[in-house]
C-alpha cells in the first residue's frame, strides 16, 4: 500500500515525482525519496518523514529527465532514512521503488550476501536492485535481468527501476496495482491515477505478469517471456481538481462535503419509472442466484452490512464475510453463489483473494467498487461502479455513503431476478426519495450541530455508537471513524447488544450516540435509556420529532425520508462530529498514524 511513481520525458522529471508523491500520500507517509536519472549517475534523496520533509531536504532540485519516487506505509523494517525508497544496489547503479510484500526475501537476501552484495536496510524491497544488479553482470543486458529478478521474487510487487547510463525506465506488476499513464511529451507509472492527473487522463491499466519498458519517446508492454501484450487504454472522467483541497483545511472535510455531489452521480440514469435501472446488469442477469455473500474490509465492509441486511429483507440467502478470513469463514460455496467484492480502490489485497477463491469454487463475481480498470473490475464476471471521484482523505466518507446506495439499487436488481425474493412492498417511494438524498445531506452540512457537539464532548473517556438494523452498520462506521482520526476510543454496537456486556463500560464520560433510521428504532431507544440510567450522555441522531428526541441530551438533526436513507444521513452527521473532534485534537486528519487508504497487502 505505499505509492509509487515514475516519470520519463523532456524536461526534468523531480517537480513531478515531487507532486506526484504528495498526490499519493493517502497510500503511506512514513517515509519518501526520489532517484532522478542525469547521465551522470543515478542520484538518490530519501528521508523518514512526509513529502515536505523530502522537499525541505532538497538543497537544490536534482536534474533529469527520468527518475522514480515512492512514499512509504512501513512493512518490513521502522521508518527510517535506511529504510525509505528508493534502494539501490551495491554500486548504486541501479534504484528500485517497490509497492508490495516479497515473500522470500530472507533467502535472497542470504543468497546475495553470500556473493558479496551489501545491505543497508531492513527492508524487503532492497534485494530487487541487488538481484537485477547480480543478473546484469551475468546477461549484461538490464531488461532481462529485470525478467529474471521478478521470477525469482515471491509475493506481490508492483516495481519501477532506473540503472545508471540507460535512458528507460523498467517496471513490472503481480499483485499490486500499476498504471501507465500517456502524454504527448512523457510516459508516466504510478500505484494510482491521482499522481499523474495533472498531467494526463489516458491511461493503461496493467496487468499481473506485465513487464514494462519505457524510453523517451516510446513504451513496450510484455509478458515476462518477452512476448508483446495488447492492453487497451482508458480515459478517465475524474476531473484534476476532484484530487485537490480546494478552499478546505483537510481533504476529509473537502470529501464529506463533497457528498451531495458524489451522490448525485452515483444516482443519475439508474431510476428509471419507479424501477432500478443498472445499465452494467439488465433484468435477469441474476435469476441463477439462489445465495449472495459480500466480502468487504473496513468501511466497506460496513457498507457490504447495509446492502446484506436489505437483500435478507427481499428473502435471499446473504451473509456478509470479512475479506480476511474468506477462505475459513464462509459458508457453502458452489455455482449458484453469488460473490459481492466491495472495494473502493479495486486493489484491497484481501478482497482481491477472496473473490479469486470463491471463484475457484465455482461462484459467480461482481465488483462493487470506485475505480474503472482496477483489478476487482477486470478479474469479478461484472462489475458496478460507485461513482464517488477521487476520495484521497485516509478515512473513507464520501464513498461510503455511494458504496451503501449502490448496494441497495443492486439489492432490488437482486430481488427482481431471483427466484422467490421480494422486492420491498414500498420500493416506488423508496427509489423516488432517494432522489432526494443529496438534497438532504447538502441540508444537514448547511445546519449541522456538530462541531458545538465536538467542542462540548472532546474530553470524555469513550465514545459508544448504537443502532437497529441498516443502524447497526452505520453505528460501526461512526465508530471507525472516530478511532481512525481522533486516536479516542470508540466502538459500535448492535443496540440490543449494549447490555449484554459493553454496559460495564459505560460512565458519565463515556456519550452514546443512538442512530435513528425510523425502522426497530424502539429497541435503540430502550437501550440509550438503560445506558443513561448509568449516567451516559445520550446523542440522538435521528428527525426532529423522533421519540429518541425525548430522552437524549444532545440531538442532532437529519431530514425525514425513508427508513433506507436516513441512516447515510445520519452516518454524515457522525463523521462531522468525528472530524471536528479530530480538528480540536490537532490531529493529523488526512494521515491517520499506522493507516493508508489502499489497502494492497494481505
Amino acid at each position: 500500500m505505499c505509492g509509487i511513481i515514475a516519470r520519463i520525458g523532456h524536461g526534468d522529471a523531480a517537480e513531478t515525482l515531487l507532486s506526484g508523491l504528495e498526490n499519493l500520500e493517502y497510500r503511506g507517509y512514513d517515509s519518501a525519496g526520489i532517484a532522478v536519472q542525469n547521465g551522470s549517475g543515478v542520484k538518490v534523496h530519501k528521508c523518514s518523514g512526509e513529502v515536505d520533509d523530502l522537499k525541505s531536504s532538497l538543497e537544490s532540485q536534482p536534474h533529469g529527465n527520468m527518475g522514480i519516487g515512492h512514499t512509504r506505509w512501513s512493512t518490513h523494517g521502522p521508518p527510517t532514512d535506511a529504510n525509505a525508497h528508493p534502494h539501490t544496489d551495491t554500486a548504486g547503479d541501479v534504484a528500485v521503488v517497490h509497492n508490495g510484500v516479497i515473500d522470500n526475501y530472507d533467502e535472497l537476501r542470504a543468497e546475495l550476501q553470500a556473493k558479496g552484495h551489501e545491505f543497508e536496510s531492513d527492508t524487503d524491497t532492497e534485494v530487487i536492485p541487488h538481484l537485477i544488479d547480480e543478473y546484469r553482470t551475468e546477461t549484461g543486458d538490464s531488461e532481462q535481468a529485470v525478467r529474471r529478478a521478478v521470477e525469482t521474487l515471491e509475493g506481490s510487487y508492483a516495481i519501477a527501476a532506473i540503472v545508471d547510463g540507460e535512458e528507460a525506465v523498467y517496471a513490472a506488476r503481480k499483485g499490486s496495482p500499476l498504471v501507465l499513464g500517456l502524454d504527448d511529451e512523457e510516459w508516466y507509472l504510478a500505484s494510482d491515477v491521482p499522481a499523474f492527473l495533472d498531467h494526463t487522463d489516458e491511461v493503461i491499466y496493467l496487468e499481473d505478469g506485465d513487464i514494462v519498458v519505457l524510453d523517451r519517446d516510446s513504451y513496450r508492454i510484455t509478458d515476462l517471456a518477452g512476448t508483446p501484450v495488447d492492453r487497451s487504454t482508458d480515459t478517465v472522467e475524474w476531473d484534476p481538481e476532484d484530487a485537490g483541497k480546494g478552499e478546505y483545511d483537510h481533504y476529509m472535510l473537502k470529501e464529506i462535503n463533497n457528498q451531495p455531489t458524489s451522490l448525485s452521480n452515483t444516482i443519475e440514469g439508474r431510476i428509471d419509472d419507479g424501477d432500478v435501472a443498472l445499465e452494467e446488469l439488465p433484468a435477469g442477469t441474476f435469476e441463477d442466484v439462489e445465495t449472495v455473500q459480500f466480502v468487504a474490509c473496513g468501511t466497506s465492509y460496513h457498507a457490504a452490512m447495509y446492502g446484506a441486511n436489505l437483500l435478507r429483507s427481499a428473502g435471499i440467502s446473504t451473509e456478509v464475510v470479512r475479506a480476511s478470513e474468506y477462505a475459513s469463514m464462509s459458508g457453502p460455496v458452489d455455482e449458484g453463489t453469488l460473490v459481492v467484492a466491495v472495494t473502493q480502490s479495486g486493489e484491497t489485497a484481501d478482497t482481491l483473494e477472496a473473490v479469486r477463491e470463491a471463484t475457484a469454487r465455482g461462484a459467480r463475481s461482481l465488483a462493487v467498487t470506485n475505480v474503472v480498470g482496477s483489478t476487482a473490475a477486470r478479474e469479478a464476471d461484472d462489475a458496478v461502479y460507485i461513482r464517488a471521484g477521487p476520495e484521497v482523505g485516509v478515512a473513507a466518507t464520501k464513498t461510503f455513503s455511494s458504496q451503501a446506495v449502490t448496494l441497495a439499487l443492486l439489492t432490488q436488481r437482486l430481488a427482481a431476478d431471483v427466484p422467490d425474493a421480494t422486492p420491498a412492498a414500498d420500493r416506488e417511494t423508496m427509489l423516488e426519495e432517494l432522489k432526494d438524498l443529496p438534497e438532504h445531506v447538502e441540508q444537514v452540512l448547511e445546519t449541522t450541530d456538530a462541531e458545538t457537539l465536538a467542542r462540548d464532548t472532546v474530553d470524555s473517556k469513550s465514545y459508544f455508537f448504537i443502532g437497529n438494523g441498516l443502524g447497526h452498520s452505520v453505528a460501526l462506521e461512526g465508530a471507525l471513524k472516530f478511532k481512525e482520526i481522533t486516536y479516542e476510543h470508540a466502538e459500535g454496537f448492535a443496540a440490543g447488544e449494549l447490555k449484554h456486556g459493553p454496559l460495564a463500560l459505560v460512565t458519565d464520560e463515556s456519550p452514546v450516540f443512538a442512530v435513528a433510521t425510523g425502522s426497530g428504532d424502539g429497541k435503540t431507544k430502550t437501550n440509550a435509556i438503560e445506558a443513561q440510567t448509568r449516567g451516559a450522555p445520550i446523542v440522538a441522531v435521528s428527525p426532529d420529532d423522533h421519540p429518541l428526541t425525548d430522552v437524549a441530551e444532545v440531538h442532532l438533526s437529519i431530514p425525514d425520508t425513508h427508513p433506507v436513507w436516513a441512516g447515510l444521513l445520519a452516518n454524515v452527521q457522525l463523521q462531522l462530529v468525528s472530524y471536528h473532534a479530530a480538528d480540536l485534537l490537532e490531529r493529523p486528519i488526512d494521515k491517520p498514524r499506522n493507516l493508508a487508504k489502499s489497502v494492497t497487502v494481505e
